[in-house]
């Protein structure tokens, strides 16, 4: 265990600092919560389970009898929360002969801004692991399933079948990638085949493509053109906001969420406790904080995306 001690910080303890640094910082504004729907759990799980519904009616002649159709129990989803959690200890001698508050108070506040960062990271780590085969849902695909992800190729249906929630081609950001996107989503059905009705909610970006989206959704005419044509997309209000994601570590890749329900879903087991104790003993001040929380989904077709070409 790492003890903050009178050598640790030996600067606080005599006059003449200006200004310590490196502590704290402004923050941006909480991400994660648009990332996620979020819920609160009492429980040391959560299990959402899938439903296969009815299909289409067939046609009955006269005098016969119907054809009955059946329903069934689907793929499980579980949502196991983990405790995170971190502190640091003083010295009573580095506490009492601090004459800059920063071995305490300072400190204090540098541990939550870590609170903050690892729940951005948490959360944006499910969509950084999108295509990665390691990190499979209830239907044991990868959240964007299709043949230009990366990840695995299909999503499959209870019923049978499958379907993808990404391009067949892996593609960049471009003005057509977004309009096949919004087709695609457009295309989707239930898990029997019928049409639903699922809309485009929010573009998800990183940092690096935030121009270009900006050009392609913004403008009042088509980007790159030397015709006066109007811009669909905007014109149509088919993508309603732009979000950039500051802790998407790939460069190009891009994602679409939807209003799918039961899509993205973030679950708070324990909101963040902060604590202080001391050690009768050492006389030594401990500081702690800790949350429990899952992050996760449920329906992919909560996201459309692609890995970028």
């Amino acid at each position: 265990m790492s003890i903050v001690t009178t050598t640790s910080f030996a600067k606080a303890l005599w006059p003449g600092v200006n200004k310590w640094y490196g502590m704290s910082y402004d923050e941006f504004p909480v991400e994660f919560d648009k990332l996620f729907d979020k819920y609160t759990s009492k429980r040391n799980f959560e299990e959402d389970v899938g439903y296969s519904g009815f299909g289409l009616l067939s046609a009955k002649t006269e005098g016969a009898g119907i054809t009955y159709d059946s329903s069934r129990q689907g793929f499980t989803t579980r949502f196991q929360h983990v405790t995170y959690a971190s502190g640091f200890v003083v010295t009573r001698e580095a506490y009492e002969d601090d004459l800059y508050d920063v071995v305490g108070k300072q400190k204090a506040q540098s541990l939550a801004f870590a609170v903050r960062q690892t729940k951005e990271i948490l959360a944006a780590n499910v969509y950084n692991r999108a295509f990665n085969t390691s990190y499979v849902g209830g239907d044991a695909a990868t959240l964007v399933a299709s043949a230009g992800g990366g990840g695995s190729s299909s999503h499959a249906n209870i019923a049978g079948g499958t379907w993808t929630n990404g391009p067949s081609v892996a593609v960049d950001l471009s003005e057509a990638a977004l309009e096949q996107a919004h087709i695609d989503i457009a295309g989707f059905t239930d898990d029997r085949g019928l049409k639903i009705a699922i809309r485009p909610q929010r573009l998800i970006i990183p940092v690096n493509s935030m121009f270009e989206a900006t050009r392609i959704l913004k403008g009042d005419w088509q980007v790159n053109s030397a015709e006066r044509n109007v811009n669909a997309m905007k014109t149509m209000g088919l993508v309603p906001e732009i979000f950039v994601s500051h802790y998407l570590t790939d460069t190009d890749a891009w994602f679409i969420r939807t209003d799918c329900q039961d899509g993205m879903k973030y679950f708070s087991r324990r909101d963040d406790e902060f604590g202080t104790d001391d050690d009768f003993d050492s006389e030594n001040a401990k500081y702690k904080v800790s949350f429990r929380a899952s992050w996760g989904w449920t329906n992919p077709r909560g996201i459309y995306g692609s890995p970028g070409a």
